[in-house]
C-alpha cells in the first residue's frame, strides 16, 4: 500500500504542476483532489490497517460536506457564501470533490500531528485541527482566483472574511477528533501521509510565490509559514528518532 501510496502521490505533484501552468486550471482541480484522497487513503491503510483508512477517510469527508452543506444555507460555521457551477458533481449544491478534499488533507493534518505530539490526544487532536485550517490560507484564495466560490461579504484576507478560519477550526476539531477514535493506533507515524502535508506545503508555496498569474506573496508568507511550522514539527520528531 505504502508503493502505491507513493505512485499518487507523485501523480499528483505532476497534476499539480500541470494544473498551475496550465491556462485553464479549473480542469485539473479534480484531478488533483482524487489523488490527493486517493493516495492519503493507500497511506493510511498502510498505517492503521484498510478498514480503518476507509473509516477515518469516510467520516472526514462526511463531516465536511456536512459543514459545507450547513454553511451555504444558513452561513454557520464558515461565513455567507455559496459555490458557482464550475465543480461539478454537485451534492446538494456541495461539490462533491470538496468533500473528498476535506478527507484527504484531513488524513495528511492528523498524521502530521501523530508524528509531532505521540503521547497526547488533545494535543493531537489540537495540532491536527491547526495544521488543517493553515492549509485553507492557501486555498480560499486560490479557489476565489478560480471562481468557484463566492463570499457574500468579502473580507481582509484576500476577499477571506476572518470567521471562515474560525470555522475551520471548529470543524477540523471534529474531523480530528473522528479520526483519532476510528485509527487503530492513533499515534502511529504514517511518512507517507507526513509527505502529502508537507508537498501540498512547498507547492502551494512556490506557486503563489512564482507560478500563478499574478503571483501573491502575502499568500505566500502567510501560508507557506503555517503550514511550514507544522511540517517542521512533524519531521522535526521524527528526526530526532
Amino acid at each position: 500500500m505504502r508503493a502505491l501510496g507513493a505512485a499518487l502521490l507523485a501523480a499528483m505533484v505532476a497534476a499539480q504542476i500541470a494544473s498551475g501552468l496550465h491556462p485553464r486550471p479549473v480542469a485539473l482541480t479534480s484531478v488533483v483532489v482524487l489523488l490527493l484522497a486517493a493516495s492519503a487513503l493507500a497511506f493510511a491503510a498502510a498505517a492503521h490497517t484498510p478498514g480503518r483508512a476507509a473509516a477515518a477517510l469516510a467520516a472526514a469527508v462526511a463531516t465536511g460536506y456536512a459543514a459545507e452543506w450547513a454553511g451555504i444555507r444558513t452561513g454557520i460555521p464558515f461565513g455567507d457564501y455559496h459555490y458557482t457551477d464550475v465543480l461539478r458533481p454537485q451534492l446538494g449544491g456541495v461539490p462533491v470533490i470538496v468533500a473528498l478534499a476535506w478527507g484527504g488533507m484531513g488524513l495528511a493534518a492528523h498524521a502530521a500531528a501523530a508524528a509531532a505530539a505521540p503521547r497526547s490526544r488533545p494535543a493531537r487532536v489540537a495540532l491536527g485541527a491547526l495544521a488543517l485550517t493553515a492549509w485553507d490560507l492557501f486555498l480560499d484564495p486560490q479557489m476565489l482566483r478560480l471562481g468557484l466560490w463566492v463570499w457574500h461579504d468579502p473580507g481582509p484576507y484576500r476577499g477571506v472574511p476572518l470567521g471562515n478560519f474560525a470555522g475551520w477550526i471548529v470543524v477540523s476539531l471534529l474531523v480530528m477528533a473522528l479520526i483519532e477514535r476510528i485509527v487503530a493506533d492513533p499515534a502511529a507515524r504514517s511518512a507517507g501521509l507526513v509527505a502529502i502535508y508537507t508537498v501540498m506545503a512547498v507547492m502551494e508555496t512556490a506557486g503563489f510565490a512564482a507560478v500563478f498569474d499574478p503571483p501573491d506573496p502575502l499568500v505566500a508568507t502567510a501560508g507557506g509559514l503555517c503550514m511550514g511550522l507544522f511540517v517542521l514539527l512533524a519531521w522535526g520528531r521524527r528526526w530526532r528518532k
